[in-house]
């Protein structure tokens, strides 16, 4: 954290300029943002930036180069989920990160979740824009230039690099982003960004037409356009949920390209974190493991403070239960009770994830106090190329989930981007 900037623009902030921050991003993302946004960005350092991201990637890697890893998380995707002709790695990375503070004191980052999924890549480069507009942070800090790209990015070259992943050489009218229900998503103003900056259609994944060996879109003129690349934002813990039909088998052999895999969502997840050896992310064991098998003596040896009594009502205050294939938080429980880890019947105890708690360190300074920022890394891997961060994403909270859902009623919370002071060139 760089405190003089933060002090500058807390002592610079004026409502005027939220109200105007919001109206921008309207304005650009052409819909209303229906999740908090807070009144702040964050000011880090581009080292701070630039070591989770090696840190992320690293992970990335680990869990690719593991054979064992990906065939247990295979074996693991739902009957309906395994499609073919999975890629050599995602095309889509993100990396979750909370700061917290180490035994000895130090502010350190941990893992908080890590996922093969795209994430609003189109909505926080405008929130970038707006932030820098809306606050005049070209003004406010006179003669500090502030990045917001990482990897060496610049606006073109970030969408340049989206282009890559996302189009992919293919003529944009047959390249569609697909969402369930797509207009009433919360991130519809991503969808809209991304689809006006990269020319692509914005479908429906139900509204998808199967005709032979090829997958096709009903055009704004009625025209039925053929899909060479999907540009997948369906969640596959909601289809299930919701037990979506879709027209199409997701099994099948369809003649398409998938830009971010289906697979991956499943083979880069909170499924990986009990496989992962590294000081940056926190035990991890898998429910199964630790109730019926060594998770329980793998926690402890790992230093997490357990019940010494196996009291039903007892309570594990150092714990996070958390479903495998859940997406924006659902489903996790705080301190769960050795009454309600038991009750997960057997059958469905490896599909959840006993993880260590940890204390997010509250580090941005507010007017209604310390506030704690959770930082998430945006990666893209076009095909071909190489794994690259890009942007990074922040939520402000100061409760115990760092969800915009989760800090509503709250002001200087939600979402957030993070600058970063830049060498200024040479005159």
């Amino acid at each position: 954290m760089i405190p003089e900037l933060r002090t500058r623009f807390n002592l610079q902030f004026a409502d005027h300029q939220y109200a105007s921050l919001l109206r921008l991003l309207e304005q650009r993302c052409g819909k209303p943002v229906e999740f908090r946004v807070a009144e702040t960005p964050i000011f880090v350092t581009e080292k701070l930036l630039n070591e989770l991201a090696a840190d992320g990637a690293s992970l990335a890697r680990s869990i690719i180069a593991n054979a064992g890893c990906l065939e247990a998380a295979r074996s693991a995707i739902p009957a309906g989920y395994r499609v073919p002709h999975e890629t050599a790695h995602p095309n889509f990375l993100t990396a979750d990160f909370a700061l917290i503070r180490d035994a000895a004191g130090t502010l350190v980052p941990r893992l908080v979740e890590i996922q093969a999924f795209p994430s609003v890549y189109g909505y926080q480069a405008e929130l970038c824009s707006a932030y820098r507009e809306a606050f005049h942070l070209d003004q406010v800090f006179p003669g500090q230039q502030l990045g917001q790209f990482l990897g060496g990015l610049n606006e073109d070259t970030y969408w340049q690099l989206l282009a890559r992943t996302i189009v992919a050489g293919h003529d944009p009218e047959n390249v569609v982003l697909t969402e369930l229900d797509p207009l009433h998503q919360k991130t519809l103003p991503d969808f809209e960004v991304t689809g006006r900056r990269l020319g692509i259609a914005v479908v429906d994944i139900r509204d998808l037409v199967p005709s032979g060996n090829r997958l096709h879109y009903r055009h704004a003129d009625g025209r039925l356009v053929p899909i060479h690349r999907i540009y997948n934002r369906a969640i596959a813990d909601e289809l299930i949920a919701k037990r979506i039909q879709l027209p199409f088998d997701l099994e099948r052999e369809w003649n398409v390209e998938w830009a971010g895999h289906p697979n991956w969502y499943f083979l880069i997840s909170k499924f990986s974190i009990p496989w992962l050896s590294s000081t940056i992310v926190p035990p991890a064991v898998f429910l199964s493991d630790f109730l019926e098998d060594n998770g329980h003596s793998r926690l402890a040896a790992a230093g997490v403070p357990l019940p010494l009594t196996s009291d039903p009502d007892a309570v594990y205050n150092y714990l996070l239960l958390k479903p495998l294939f859940s997406f924006a938080g659902k489903g996790i429980e705080f301190d769960p009770s050795c009454k309600l880890l038991e009750s997960i019947p057997p059958a469905r105890r490896p599909d959840y994830l006993l993880q260590q708690r940890m204390s997010f360190e509250p580090t941005i300074d507010t007017p209604f106090g310390l506030t704690q920022a959770e930082i998430r890394i945006l990666y893209a891997w076009p095909d071909g190329e190489a794994l690259t961060p890009a942007l990074s994403l922040v939520r402000l909270g100061r409760g115990k989930m760092m969800g915009v859902d989760h800090n509503r009623d709250l002001r200087w919370v939600g979402a957030s981007a993070a600058f970063f002071p830049t060498t200024p060139p040479p005159a």
